[in-house]
């Protein structure tokens, strides 16, 4: 199990490099870049079948419990540690990113986004997976700076070499973004590790705080919350992920809402909650406000743009229908409760299941019509895939049911408990306050449904119209690569307490300060 950690967050960047030296003639074939691209789906593929193989190990009895870990020394002067491990709560966010990477490889082995030499496409998507996936399994703050930072390059070369229209601006605003955030959390890190004497996770959650004074605390929340909002993103740190996610080939679209967005609200649970509890009561209700605004704000901006006549761009409004669902999952973090943040948890892994098929799935229509401009798409009658391609416009049809939080699916989930968890707030939190934002955030999901059940109505429906060419429909790579996403979404919707019973021991060992 030690061993198979290690062999997870390792091998992705063998793998990159292995990517950019020539392949051995045997191996080449009739064409160096389909080989180029079937190794990224090898290595990808070795990830997700090692990372399951560690989801059966895993002690089930004992999720609380740190498993799999690996402590070695590796800068002494600054006490600096090669630490990795995972519990019910990281153990699923590892899954789902070994899971979204090894579908976009294969997504991308059949659909090469147009751009450079798929050699570089697939080392950066190798580089990023290794990223990710050491963010959720390093135990060491100064390690988990560094994860986080690596994803960020090669995220924006994805964008800026294999991108869309204004691609270079989006590159460059995203990775200004998160680049000015991530200094300030550094100094956060860096804060909490010189006044307790220690980077490791492990010990300061488990010192929850009692070696920092409410001062430290309170600036170190400040100073890492601020790096965290922007990646997660909250409003009003979020204006670079509309941007970034329009101007995205789609496999890029898909990792960066499923994957990359839940880096910040990863952090959140794992360092400031445990570590700074002090401080994260104090910014609590501001925290909880500022979720609140995102949920309506970012479901107004999808009516906007799903209005007739706004030129609203399908991608846009995916990208902000994400502001919001983060929202919901900010708000359970905010409540300081199991309930809450086991709902944020959930809603973290359903929106990555969801959002990444709904990135597909436009990435698909917008390949197939040349656009994703929602006017242009419905025309006079339509856009009829029901009658055109009646499995897209169905499987679209779906995604935006389980977008909007349909009983039975897995959205519904986190955002109940995250409502929940606001419901009934931590003891010192003021309940009255809690209650408004639960009722903001209720109205959002009202707001979900609408825009929604919109886009279903103007993408999905009216009269089939008769052109020389028909539309293909759902293809079988696309199929291989979406039906995972479909059937674990019915799976956690159906079933949550498969995932509710990993994250919430270890959620309620969290927030008693290590005490199981």
């Amino acid at each position: 199990m030690q061993f198979l950690l290690a062999f997870i967050v390792v091998i992705p960047l063998i793998g990159a490099v292995a990517a950019l030296l020539p392949a051995p003639p045997g191996l080449k074939g009739t064409s160096p870049d389909q080989a180029v691209l079937r190794h990224g789906v090898t290595v990808t593929g070795a990830v997700l079948l090692a990372a399951l193989v560690l989801a059966a190990g895993f002690d089930h009895d004992h999720p609380s419990k740190m498993q799999a870990t690996t402590d070695i020394s590796w800068i002494p002067a600054l006490d600096v540690r090669i630490h990795l491990g995972i519990d019910g709560i990281s153990l699923p966010l590892l899954v789902m990113t070994a899971l979204l990477t090894f579908l976009c490889a294969l997504y991308s082995y059949f659909k090469m986004p147009e751009g450079p030499s798929p050699k570089a496409f697939v080392a950066l998507l190798l580089v990023l997976e290794t990223g990710t996936l050491a963010s959720f399994a390093v135990l060491d703050l100064l390690l988990f700076f560094l994860a986080f930072e690596m994803v960020l390059i090669p995220m924006y070369f994805l964008i800026a070499r294999w991108g869309g229209a204004q691609k270079q601006a989006a590159a460059w605003k995203f990775i200004l973004y998160t680049l000015l955030g991530s200094v300030i959390m550094l100094l956060g890190l860096l804060l909490i590790g010189l006044k307790s004497g220690t980077f490791d996770m492990v010990a300061l959650a488990t010192d929850n705080g009692r070696g920092l004074t409410s001062s430290v605390q309170l600036i170190a929340v400040l100073a890492i919350g601020v790096g965290l909002a922007v990646k997660t993103p909250m409003w009003p740190l979020h204006s670079w992920l509309p941007d970034a996610h329009t101007a995205a080939p789609t496999v890029g679209s898909v990792l960066l809402a499923g994957v990359l967005l839940k880096m910040g609200t990863y952090g959140f649970v794992r360092i400031l909650l445990p570590i700074a509890p002090d401080g994260m009561h104090t910014f609590a209700p501001y925290l909880a406000a500022l979720a609140a605004v995102g949920i309506v704000y970012g479901s107004l901006a999808c009516l906007a743009l799903a209005r007739p006549g706004s030129k609203g761009d399908l991608k846009r409004l995916i990208a902000y229908s994400s502001v919001g669902h983060m929202g919901f999952v900010l708000l359970g973090i905010a409540s300081m409760t199991p309930t809450g943040v086991n709902g944020a948890l959930f809603a973290n892994i359903a929106h990555g299941l969801i959002t990444g098929l709904l990135f597909f799935l436009v990435g698909a229509v917008k390949d197939r019509y040349g656009t994703a401009d929602l006017d242009t798409l419905s025309g006079a009658t339509g856009a009829a895939l029901y009658g055109r391609a009646p499995r897209l416009g169905g499987l679209l049809a779906f995604a935006a049911v389980a977008s909007l939080g349909l009983p039975g699916l897995a959205g519904f989930w986190g955002e109940m408990l995250a409502l929940f968890g606001s419901f009934d707030p931590a003891d010192g939190l003021s309940r009255p306050a809690f209650l408004t934002f639960m009722s903001i955030a209720a109205f959002g999901t009202l707001l979900t449904a609408a825009y929604m059940l919109i886009v279903v109505r103007r993408v999905c429906m009216g009269e089939k119209r008769t052109e020389p060419q028909q539309l293909a429909d759902v293809q079988t790579y696309e199929f291989a690569a979406w039906s995972p996403l479909v059937a674990l979404t019915v799976l956690a919707g159906l079933w949550p307490a498969v995932l509710l019973g990993l994250t919430d021991p270890a959620v309620q060992k969290l927030l008693a300060g290590g005490k199981s």
